[in-house]
């Protein structure tokens, strides 16, 4: 058993941390202040192969691999969680979605310039009612023609308003009694699709968070993706890789506040010494460093089971599980350790903490999390 990186991977860590510090880190304080999407910076990772690292060349992508991917989103989201989640819901929620039921067309068309970084994907699951129950689902799609037509609304989408292509669910007619739903394609300039109000959020400011609205929002017939019927399957597999990239992005955070923590420890001075020499403080940076290397060994091994092709649904789910409360706990404690400076914006561990929370939230609760792992050990249904 070895746990070295491989080359490769130590490669892809170099190059995406010299970008973070050289161009992310300076300025992640400014765009959080001004709430400002990085356009510029996505681009230029783009430029770098960043939004489309696990997707094959011919695709347009980077050719890498899942665990390639999980440490690009931890290495931007050292610097910049608004980043690092804007990376994640492209490459995860956008991408990944065409690329398991996408056709060679769709893959063509849409799934090639998203790889490529020349367009930012989103995806639209999450409903006023409807979110980790997707019964709740009330957005609706009926065949007329050549065409699906789109009706209804979804909440808290990551990319709105910045993304050119929309992966979305809703129900069809011939599902409406069972519930089940379908998956669709839509263009950001298709007539009837709108965006409604941006959220104002308590961290990530740099990425957009908002609504999207369909009033007779007419698609192409070809714009259904898999089958009719078959989104909910297809969402499950989504937000399976989706749990590798937060839990990713969690880990970026934690480290981020350990770092910080560590360095402001050893420099500040109380009763004639470091504080890093007193035991309650020296405690809780070693109990940093533990949570932080055991949420990495169970984030690269989800991510390395899925590059085997092998089921990965409960580890993913661990590991977003422990890494988002290991976020959670480290970014708290490194706002502790760094006393009155810690809860005054100078001294970034406050933004890790406000960031982190949503770890615990996005793509299923720690709550959700716990139903996944406990349903598929026992094998009942936990509720």
């Amino acid at each position: 058993m070895d746990f070295a990186l491989s080359p490769q991977h130590e490669e892809i860590r170099r190059t995406v941390r010299d970008f973070a510090e050289r161009r992310i880190r300076p300025v992640a304080d400014e765009l959080e202040r001004r709430g400002e999407f990085p356009m510029e910076i996505i681009r230029e990772a783009a430029d770098l192969g960043l939004l489309g690292v696990p997707y094959p060349e011919e695709i347009g992508g980077t050719g890498l691999d899942a665990l390639a991917y999980a440490i690009t989103v931890e290495e931007l989201s050292r610097a910049s969680g608004s980043i690092g989640i804007i990376v994640s819901a492209h490459t995860s929620l956008g991408c990944n979605p065409i690329w398991l039921a996408g056709t060679d067309a769709q893959k063509e068309k849409y799934l090639r310039p998203m790889a490529s970084g020349a367009v930012i994907g989103a995806y639209g699951l999450t409903e006023p009612g409807a979110g980790s129950d997707s019964r709740g689902t009330r957005t609706r799609a009926h065949r007329d023609g050549d065409a699906w037509v789109l009706n209804g609304g979804k909440r808290f989408i990551t990319n709105a308003g910045v993304a050119g292509t929309y992966v979305v669910t809703a129900v069809t007619d011939r599902e409406e009694q069972t519930g089940k739903i379908s998956a669709f394609i839509v263009e950001a300039d298709t007539p009837g699709f709108s965006i409604g109000r941006m959220e104002e959020k308590m961290g990530l400011h740099a990425s957009n968070t908002g609504e999207l609205i369909f009033t007779d929002c007419r698609i192409p017939a070809e714009n259904l993706l898999g089958e009719e019927g078959e989104g909910d399957k297809l969402f499950l597999r989504t937000l399976d890789g989706g749990r590798i990239g937060i839990a990713a992005m969690a880990l970026g955070l934690a480290q981020a506040a350990y770092e910080a923590a560590s360095a402001y420890a050893k420099e500040r001075r109380q009763f004639g010494k470091a504080i890093a020499e007193f035991q309650g403080v020296a405690f809780m940076i070693a109990d940093m460093a533990v949570g932080i290397e055991a949420a990495r060994l169970l984030t690269y091994r989800a991510a390395w089971l899925k590059d085997q092709g092998r089921s990965y649904t409960t580890e993913a789910a661990m590991a977003k599980l422990y890494a988002s409360e290991v976020a959670r706990d480290v970014t708290n404690d490194a706002v502790q350790v760094h006393g009155g400076y810690g809860y005054v914006t100078e001294y970034h561990v406050e933004r890790y903490l406000r960031d982190a929370k949503l770890t615990e939230i996005g793509e299923g609760t720690s709550q959700i999390q716990r139903m996944v792992i406990a349903r598929n050990l026992l094998g009942v249904r936990a509720m």
